[in-house]
């Protein structure tokens, strides 16, 4: 299938495709998008994964880059008939024609940015990653009902190439899809975080070297959030990572109800990595004690937790209330306090993750990523944009991440 012959997004804002920091390269938001920025095959997921993979190609060779230096892989897709979880997993897997594959997460969500769009990708790649050291992988079969589907069907369950890691989406559900506790929030998190535990040693790293956690759970308030926070917290020590968690309103499988993932860095020679961290005092704390931070710098990258729309403290109250524009202008003068925290200005984005409150519609994400880009200086950086039915509460809307050439 042709690639988008330099895609992009159907915006009126200018916006880059692929960015670099240190020995990183992102690329966000790639869909089956042609130069116009129009879906080539609309609502048809299995060939928008075909076109999606090839314009994330293209973008990458933009950086002398190729899918074989893909660490990281995560794709936001909406199901549609055969195409499941499973089937989603096993299009994106044969797309890697090595016998090792990047750390690949799919997490199914209810709608997308734009008309006809049925998948986005999301990449973090490392050029030459495979012929470093060290490189130690826990796989995983998927489970015996699906395996036909994959040409491989062994999943990178945690990949460790050199300095960086990736531990990729994890729930409670055994190796056959089977929950021991379904809809049980404390059980899972504890079942999900002990499979993380393990995962991370079979990687020679711990939690502690991570340096963004990225999460999900099924639930409407700040109420449902706390609760599996509150055990999440007790996997990691002051200073932790930096943190994103939002609502999700389709896990799989039927009754798992949180799902993380990690994304860290530690030396090839076994050791942790110091950090930099920022905390403006405008800058809210979490409301609940958790060891996270706000702004990490490691080596050349700087990253950022979700920024909110809360007022300084641990009141957790959203200021702005039920105004989209004016959270994400708050929440985007958070992130970009942040990173001047750390000797960086918003200009040094290179990547931007953003959920925000949506009923669907194209307009809808057209106005908010102009309101982003009014915060940041020259075009957007790569974006991945997420439209939720709801975030944590009413009238709390929106949450971004970053990360900026540190």
């Amino acid at each position: 299938m042709a690639e988008g012959k330099k895609w992009r997004l159907p915006i009126k804002a200018a916006h880059d495709r692929v960015a670099g920091a240190g020995e990183y390269v992102f690329v966000g938001s790639s869909g089956d998008f042609d130069a116009a920025g129009q879906i080539r095959h609309p609502n048809d997921l299995a060939l928008q994964i075909v076109g999606a993979i090839g314009n994330l190609r293209e973008a990458l060779g933009e950086k002398g880059l190729d899918l074989g230096d893909v660490v990281r892989l995560k794709g936001f897709y909406t199901p549609a008939g055969r195409n499941g979880y499973w089937e989603v997993m096993a299009r994106l897997r044969r797309a890697f024609d090595f016998d090792l594959a990047p750390a690949i997460t799919a997490n199914p969500v209810p709608m997308q940015p734009f008309t006809g769009q049925a998948i986005q990708l999301q990449a973090i790649a490392r050029k030459g990653w495979r012929q470093q050291q060290p490189i130690i992988a826990v796989t995983r079969q998927p489970p015996k009902a699906v395996r036909d589907l994959f040409d491989r069907p062994i999943l990178t369950q945690g990949l460790r190439a050199g300095e960086f890691f990736s531990v990729s989406g994890t729930t409670a559900a055994d190796p056959e899809d089977g929950i021991a506790a379904p809809g049980d929030g404390t059980q899972q998190s504890h079942a999900m975080m002990q499979e993380m535990v393990r995962t991370a040693a079979g990687l020679g790293v711990t939690l502690q070297d991570t340096v963004k956690a990225e999460g999900y759970y099924f639930g409407t308030t700040m109420e449902q959030w706390a609760a599996m926070a509150a055990i999440r917290a007790t996997y990691f020590y002051d200073p932790g990572p930096v943190a994103t968690v939002v609502p999700s309103q389709l896990l799989h499988p039927d009754g798992i109800v949180t799902k993380y993932e990690l994304t860290g860095l530690r030396t090839a020679g076994n050791k942790y990595i110091p950090r930099g961290d920022a905390w403006p005092d405008k800058v809210w704390d979490w409301p609940i004690p958790v060891p996270y931070r706000q702004g990490l710098r490691l080596r050349d990258t700087i990253w950022t937790g979700g920024q909110v729309p809360f007022e300084p403290g641990r009141s957790g109250k959203p200021v702005h209330l039920g105004d989209l524009h004016a959270q994400t202008r708050y929440v985007m003068d958070l992130n970009n306090e942040i990173v001047r925290g750390l000797g960086k200005t918003p200009a040094d984005y290179r990547l931007l993750v953003a959920y925000f409150t949506s009923k669907g519609t194209p307009a809808e994400t057209e106005a908010f990523l102009a309101t982003i880009a009014s915060c940041v200086e020259g075009p957007l950086p790569p974006i991945t944009v997420v439209p939720q039915p709801h975030m944590h509460s009413p009238g709390h809307l929106v949450e971004i991440w970053a990360v900026a050439q540190g």
